[in-house]
């Protein structure tokens, strides 16, 4: 086998680094960077630019909106950020532990198609050897692959399979939640590591609350903190959290894997200070999610720092070809709790492209409640979906004003998560702000246009609707909103614009995960998802990380990966 070179960068004679990896981010690819290096010896430092979260501190709504989202221009330093683009409006996460913190626990494996399209498809038999790592990750996520309860939300969804004629494609979802023995006397309960033989934290079994998305105040959740981070702070890796990286340098620009220099800023408003500081790194794994990780590599591009980038840049990206509807009842029903369990439960598919998940946020959390409106159909003029909005008023200003507000309406409702592995994508690209800095904008790219409405959305929703109202007596209407009226989709999935390629010219990083060009510099999160999955995302992005970190030898050891250029080699996993 070929070796890139005879030993790994930072253990080359008369060379010294203050780190041996930087990590950039402590999401899901990140979390495994620093827990899977550590264990092979790696000196690893890893930066976040939210803050570290104790349980108690998440917010109890998400009405706190300091405590619930995002922005730090304001000195809001929640979990859950909101990012714009011209035809995307993006959820993602933020704090250590990136998206674990408030995404909604679910662990799907993808289906066939994901593994063959897409710019990496034709590189290796990405099923056959993501597989293994896929089990990893459920191991090392507490992966639970049947939803324990059945409440009303999840009786709904079942007969709303039957309402769509596809019954046989319901299934209660794989979740990371710990549930304690799943009886209600055991919610709530702490009991010691029941994950990692004793080496993990205390955990406290799952009260079914609902609020997943906002934070977990229980302990249930099995957050990146809980397992990957917990294990690798005590093999010795250090996270400096609330540190927003802006510059990474080659040490020499001769030499594309010769070290980097590492500029963070202290994370805050305008005036807090900014505390700028530069460590030196052999190694650095991008691992900020596909949104952090675009927006600092277009950054790093365009002022100069990192020329050689691959011009596939913002190529690819992908949104899950996503939708968030629902179904709103006018008033709350009495003896039917729809808040009550993990945020996703259920599953079922509308075709063999199009999966349907139901959704919930806790009892009081109804501030993304705002965004509803009705559900205007798609594919028709701005003017045409705005008139049937104000017939809807006209016509029934009472109906649609209850099913839109966001009083209880997580009382009142079931959100529906629509996703698609359909071929479609964005083209993410940089534009210069009014003050000089990068922002990003899109374009639809490759493949089919990336959908402003799916049709399957609005039949499955209308189905819930209906369903709703035959179970609890009580008017129900279909729901989407302000956003896809107006052309806008939403997504949670925010997805590739640096994916595998088996060249430059057709991605960012090779099939180990090192950046074209500079390969010293690696990105392990969900910006090298390199098509649509139809499915929740983490797992995947998990696994591809636990894949990619198998393959780096121990510290001080040969690395048997071959150089950037050179035919593909099926290598097996060095074991720790």
């Amino acid at each position: 086998m070929t070796a890139a070179t005879p030993e790994m960068p930072a253990t080359v004679p008369g060379t010294a680094f203050d780190h041996d990896v930087v990590v950039v981010g402590s999401g899901f690819g990140g979390s495994v960077a620093a827990l899977r290096l550590a264990e092979k010896g790696y000196d690893v430092l890893v930066y976040e630019a939210g803050r570290r979260f104790e349980d108690h501190e998440f917010a109890k709504t998400n009405w706190d909106v300091r405590n619930a989202l995002w922005a730090p221009a304001l000195g809001w330093y929640g979990p859950q950020r909101l990012h714009k683009l011209p035809d995307v409006l993006i959820l993602a996460g933020a704090g250590v532990g990136g998206g674990s913190l408030n995404y909604a626990n679910v662990q799907y494996v993808p289906g066939e198609s994901f593994f063959t399209s897409g710019s990496w498809a034709g590189v290796t038999d990405w099923q056959r050897e993501l597989a293994p790592h896929y089990e990893t990750a459920k191991r090392m996520l507490g992966t639970v692959e049947h939803y324990p309860y059945d409440g009303p939300a999840e009786q709904l969804m079942r007969k709303v399979a039957v309402r769509l004629g596809v019954p046989e494609t319901f299934r209660t979802a794989p979740t990371g939640v710990y549930y304690g023995t799943r009886g209600a006397e055991s919610r709530g309960v702490t009991v010691p590591d029941p994950f990692f033989g004793g080496e993990g934290p205390a955990r406290t079994s799952c009260t079914l609350c609902g609020n997943c998305m906002v934070g977990c105040r229980v302990g249930a959740k099995n957050t990146l903190v809980k397992n990957y981070l917990w294990l690798a702070e005590r093999r010795g890796a250090v996270i400096q959290p609330m540190r927003t990286v802006v510059s990474v340098q080659p040490l020499d620009e001769n030499d594309s894997a010769g070290g980097f220099r590492v500029t963070t800023e202290r994370t805050g408003t305008a005036l807090t200070p900014k505390d700028r500081r530069t460590v030196t790194a052999a190694q650095v794994v991008f691992a900020a999610g596909a949104w952090g990780t675009q927006k600092l590599l277009h950054t790093l591009k365009e002022r100069g720092e990192l020329p050689a980038l691959s011009d596939a840049l913002g190529r690819l990206t992908r949104t899950n070809s996503e939708a968030l509807d629902g179904a709103l009842a006018v008033r709350v029903p009495k003896g039917i709790d729809l808040t009550e369990g993990s945020a996703i439960t259920t599953s079922l598919y509308v075709d063999e492209k199009t999966h349907v998940q139901n959704v919930r946020y806790g009892r009081g959390s109804n501030a993304m409640m705002a965004l509803v409106t009705a559900l205007a159909p798609g594919g028709k003029p701005l003017h045409q979906r705005l008139g049937f909005l104000v017939g809807r008023l006209a016509r029934h200003p009472i109906t649609e004003l209850r099913a839109s507000v966001p009083w209880r309406a997580t009382e009142r409702g079931v959100i529906a998560l629509v996703m698609q592995s359909v071929d479609n994508s964005l083209t993410v690209s940089p534009k210069r702000g009014l003050l000089g800095g990068i922002r990003l904008t899109s374009r639809q790219g490759d493949g089919e246009p990336n959908p402003d409405w799916l049709p399957q959305a609005h039949r499955a929703t209308e189905a819930m609707a209906e369903q709703l109202e035959a179970d609890t007596g009580i008017r129900s209407l279909p729901r989407g909103t302000w956003l896809e009226l107006f052309g806008v989709p939403l997504t949670a999935h925010f997805l590739g614009g640096a994916t595998i390629s088996a060249d430059p010219e057709g991605g960012v990083v090779d099939a180990y995960h090192r950046v074209w060009n500079y390969p010293g510099l690696h990105i392990v999160d969900g910006s090298t998802v390199s098509a649509n999955l139809g499915v929740n995302p983490a797992l995947t992005i998990t696994a591809q990380a636990e894949r990619a970190f198998a393959l780096w030898p121990h510290r001080g050891e040969q690395d048997r990966r071959p150089a950037q250029g050179e035919a593909y080699q099926d290598l097996d996993p060095i074991v720790i």
